[in-house]
This record gives structure tokens, C-alpha cells and sequence, in this order.
């Protein structure tokens, strides 16, 4: 349209400028001898020459420019890219005309940047989560050969010193295969294909086994079980994925709940959903640590815990399996209480098979 207009406005001016000229000369009265009026014939019969000539460079000026400009904007567009690509921490600039596409160009730049810092992030809590696991592994592994060599080479111990070297040396097994599994859960999922094997199951009776399994966890701890769960609530799941799900946020409430206190686990129906509560009396969680409680390796104690903790996966890896089935995980936290909130629909076909990575 630009270029349409810049043609008709050149062309009037061409054409009206000639007849302008055409008038003016025409009013006045020329003398034979008079050279102007000699140079102005020449013109006048020369003039359709002229016209078309003058035609045909303004067209070829007018295109010129048109065709031009936009081949600036692209080469602009271009080294822009380049600098995104070379110089990411750049601001881009483009000409005023541009400016919109400036502004996405500097949006993709911003949300690249942000995509680069949490990458790299991840990675580095991925890295320093293994060396810490890694070193980890050496203390209960020092101390389950140390009790077993006092076993071997004391043969003659009492029943009670042998049950009690026994007994610590079970103990510190036990926590070097959870850091192994934690070893496992970092490397099967890194790049894990999730497909759900979907089966009806009634989650009133999945809920009441888990929580029961719980019961020698809770004992240590003086912990115990309030529960309110819908009788018969049966909804379509892969029963083991799902269960690990509950797993991971009833070990959760154990781990970070106060000893002597109840953990609250509730499921009701809501509309065309099934939604568990699960509830536990532990120190509030911060808003800023609260938003990044689901991301993968990252644990709320500022401090690792040789003893007890987990590699950061469980709530990341639950929240994966939940959305898989097309629900949500919410987390809330005030005044010394946890809840976790999970909603799966009833009767509704899973999300397409996913692609996770961490």
C-alpha cells in the first residue's frame, strides 16, 4: 500500500507539476528571438520522451527503496539473531519500525536466559547431590565392615555385645541401600519414558494398605494416623505409579512432622474427582521455599542429613505421576502445618504417554 501511494503521489506530482508549468508559460507572451522560448519548444516536443523517461526513474527509485528497506530490516533481523546466539546477555536492538519485533526478540532472549540459569542449576544440584550421596556411602559402608570384622575376628563375644554389633551393622545397611535406591531414582529417571498401565482400583483400600505399612515408621517417631477416607472411592490409575505417589508424601509428613502428633489423611469426592488430603504438624514452610518445593533435587533442609532425607526426587517425581494422570499436587503451609493436596479425576482417560527429564 505504501508503495502504491508513494507511485501516485510521484506520478501526480510529475504530471501536475508538467501542466503547472505548461500554464504558466502559456500566459505569457514569448518573443521569435527569445532563447527561453526556443529551450521551452525543445522541451515541450521532447517532453513524452522525457515523461517516460522520468516515469521510469522515479519507478525504478521508488522500488528501489521499497525492496530495499525491508532488506535492511531483514539484515537487522539477522544480526540480531546472531547476537542472541553469540551474546545472549545483550539487549537487542532493532530500528523504530521493528520495535515489536524487538520486543519478542528480547522476550525469547529473557525466557533463553532463564531456561540456561534453571538448566544450569538443576545441574549443579544434580552434581553436588551426587558427590554428597557419594560421600555418604562411605560411612555406613565403614561401619558395616567395621562391626562385621569385630564379629569375625572376636569369635568368642557375648550373645548380647554379638546381637548388639549385629543390630548396628543392620542398621547402616539398611541406609546404605536408600542411598543407593536415591543413586537409582537419579539415574532411571534422567531420561525416563513414564507410560501408565492403567488398571480400576479402589483408592479407599490402596490409601488404608500404605498407611498401614507406615505404622512401624510412625512408631519410632510417636506418631500417629488420622484418617477420613471415603469408603469405596474407585477411580482408573496405574496403582503402582499412584502409590508411589502417596508413599513419597506420607514419608514426607513422617520426615519433616513433629514427633508426638497426628498426620491427617482424608479423601473425599468432589464433583468428578477424588481428592486426598494429607496433612502434617511440622515447621511452616517459607513462600519463597514453598514454590520450589516440587522442583527436582531440591530439598528444604538447608543442610543434608547423613542420616535421613532424600535425594529431592519424591515430590518432583510425584508431581510428574499426578499430572501423567491428568490431576494436580498442591502445597500449602502456615502456622506449624504442611498439606498436600492431590486431585485425580474420576472416570477420565490418562494424558498421552511423557517424556521426563531432570
Amino acid at each position: 500500500m505504501q508503495f502504491l501511494l508513494s507511485v501516485f503521489a510521484y506520478l501526480l506530482m510529475l504530471f501536475g507539476g508538467y501542466f503547472l508549468a505548461y500554464l504558466l508559460c502559456a500566459q505569457h507572451v514569448w518573443q521569435a528571438d527569445d532563447k527561453l522560448y526556443w529551450f521551452l519548444k525543445t522541451l515541450q516536443y521532447l517532453s513524452p520522451a522525457l515523461i517516460l523517461i522520468a516515469v521510469l526513474a522515479g519507478l525504478f527509485f521508488i522500488t528501489r527503496h521499497f525492496f530495499s528497506v525491508p532488506l535492511r530490516y531483514l539484515d537487522a533481523v539477522v544480526a540480531a539473531a546472531e547476537q542472541l546466539a553469540i551474546s545472549p546477555e545483550t539487549p537487542v536492538q532493532l530500528p523504530e519500525a521493528l520495535r515489536d519485533t524487538e520486543n519478542e526478540l528480547n522476550l525469547v532472549r529473557e525466557q533463553s536466559l532463564r531456561a540456561a540459569y534453571a538448566a544450569r542449576e538443576a545441574e549443579q544440584r544434580k552434581n553436588d547431590l551426587v558427590v554428597y550421596l557419594a560421600h555418604d556411602l562411605k560411612t555406613p559402608l565403614t561401619s558395616v565392615l567395621g562391626y562385621l570384622t569385630l564379629l569375625q575376628e572376636e569369635p568368642d563375644l557375648s550373645p548380647a555385645l554379638r546381637d548388639r554389633y549385629t543390630g548396628v551393622a543392620l542398621d547402616k545397611a539398611k541406609r546404605l541401600e536408600d542411598l543407593i535406591n536415591e543413586f537409582f531414582d537419579i539415574t532411571r529417571f534422567n531420561l525416563t519414558h513414564l507410560e501408565l498401565n492403567l488398571a480400576q482400583v479402589e483408592l479407599t483400600r490402596m490409601l488404608e494398605q500404605i498407611t498401614y505399612e507406615f505404622l512401624p515408621v510412625l512408631a519410632e517417631k510417636d506418631m500417629t494416623w488420622d484418617l477420613h477416607l471415603s469408603p469405596a472411592v474407585k477411580l482408573s490409575c496405574d496403582p503402582d505409579k499412584l502409590q508411589r505417589v502417596f508413599d513419597n508424601l506420607f514419608r514426607n509428613a513422617v520426615h519433616y512432622g513433629y514427633s508426638g502428633t497426628a498426620i491427617a489423611v482424608s479423601l473425599e469426592l468432589r464433583a468428578d474427582a477424588a481428592e486426598v488430603r494429607v496433612q502434617n504438624h511440622g515447621r511452616t514452610i517459607p513462600p519463597e521455599k514453598l514454590d520450589r518445593i516440587f522442583e527436582q533435587f531440591y530439598r528444604l533442609d538447608a543442610a543434608r542429613s547423613t542420616t535421613s532425607g532424600g535425594s529431592g526426587l519424591g515430590l518432583a517425581i510425584a508431581k510428574e505421576i499426578v499430572e501423567l494422570h491428568g490431576g494436580t499436587i498442591r502445597a500449602a503451609s502456615e502456622a506449624d502445618s504442611v498439606l498436600f493436596t492431590v486431585t485425580l479425576p474420576m472416570g477420565r482417560d490418562a494424558p498421552a504417554d511423557r517424556q521426563i527429564g531432570i
